[in-house]
């Protein structure tokens, strides 16, 4: 597949000190106002200078690449999780670190897949974006972008990057990917992570969180994993779900998984007909990872009587995984494995930081 490159040096007589390649899939950030017909249309990546003219004065070589058709968020899809993966693959040895230009409302979701199919990733993928276009006049496309583009080009004093793994970038935070959320539509400050600590925060100086930053691992090869299993979906708990809903669910043809979204600390009814609904899905080898609906906190499956039964029943603990990456990570894992045990080992265990043991 071809795609569009730009590639920008930096102004400075000195050698440079880096490289990073930019992937551009869309979103808001990359839209910019048309004054003849008065609306936002795509961005050309051509202009970038002029957009964002503090770019060449970064001391590492950028290089732009933009899909064949940006998307808007809402639309993403595995298939473009893989496409990014492969990218990164095929440029792995050539740039030092990768940021992704995403649109917000799916950027999670992405962050999350990523972490998963980059297995052994020891390098900086950065995603950001804006809740403004880059051509508003208020927009926060251009300190974010900037921002991303000196974390993923930072490096310590052995020349190693201070980032290893796939992260989301925004309005000063840095977040591991696959603990993020996004809790705002109309703030500039649209994603947290709960359940782990920021891994660096961007003020006047860019604070590092040390302790919570997979370090750099010398030695470590790319693995890059190409497949997504999709026969997943999510069951949310509401006062009042009925007994049609929850079984038309899981009586899906092809069903493979469900991440059951409870309340709290993992509780849900104890209806006798949800119980046996559940039990019976799993007798029929459908894995169910139980999430909660809250942002912060995390499952302890047999603290309440309500959550007791569903681990007896052999449903899946998810600690405190955002529900982005436990739906990703449900469909990596059925990918990879088609035994059932060894589904749930994987699901039970942090396999790239995404939850806590």
């Amino acid at each position: 597949m071809s795609y569009t490159k730009i590639h920008i040096n930096p102004i400075s007589p000195e050698p440079t000190t880096g490289s990073v390649l930019v992937i551009y899939t869309g979103g808001t950030l990359g839209m910019v106002y048309e004054t003849k017909g008065k609306q936002l249309v795509p961005f050309d990546f051509q202009q970038i200078i002029e957009k964002v003219p503090e770019i060449s004065r970064l001391d590492f070589d950028i290089t732009f690449l933009s899909l064949p058709e940006p998307i808007d968020s809402s639309n993403m899809h595995p298939s473009i999780w893989i496409e990014l993966a492969k990218i990164i693959e095929e440029h792995y040895e050539q740039f030092d670190s990768f940021v992704i230009l995403h649109g917000t409302d799916t950027m999670a979701y992405t962050a999350s897949a990523l972490s998963y199919l980059l297995e052994n990733l020891n390098k900086p993928v950065i995603l950001t974006g804006a809740q403004l276009p880059i051509g508003v006049a208020r927009s926060d496309a251009r300190e974010n972008v900037i921002t991303a583009l000196e974390l993923a080009a930072a490096k310590n004093v052995e020349g190693y990057p201070l980032i290893t793994e796939v992260c989301i970038y925004f309005n000063s935070h840095l977040l591991r990917g696959n603990r993020s959320k996004k809790q705002e539509s109309s703030d500039f400050n649209a994603f947290h992570s709960e359940n782990y600590p920021a891994l660096a925060n961007a003020g006047v100086n860019i604070e590092y969180n040390f302790p919570y930053i997979k370090p750099y691992q010398p030695g470590l090869k790319l693995k890059v994993h190409k497949n997504f299993d999709s026969n997943v979906a999510f069951l949310k708990m509401f006062p009042g779900i009925s007994r049609q809903v929850v079984e038309s669910i899981l009586n899906i043809e092809g069903l493979r998984g469900i991440v059951l979204e409870t309340y709290g600390a993992g509780n849900a009814t104890t209806e006798p007909w949800f119980l046996n609904a559940i039990s019976n899905a799993i007798e029929r080898d459908i894995v169910i990872f139980n999430v909660s609906q809250c942002d912060g906190g995390r499952v302890s499956q047999g603290q309440y009587q309500t959550s007791k039964f569903l681990q007896q029943i052999g449903v899946i603990s998810g600690s405190d995984i955002t529900a982005e990456a436990a739906i990703t990570k449900m469909m990596y894992v059925f990918a990879c494995e088609s035994r059932g045990g060894a589904c749930i080992d994987m699901l039970g265990k942090p396999l790239r930081g995404e939850m806590s043991v």
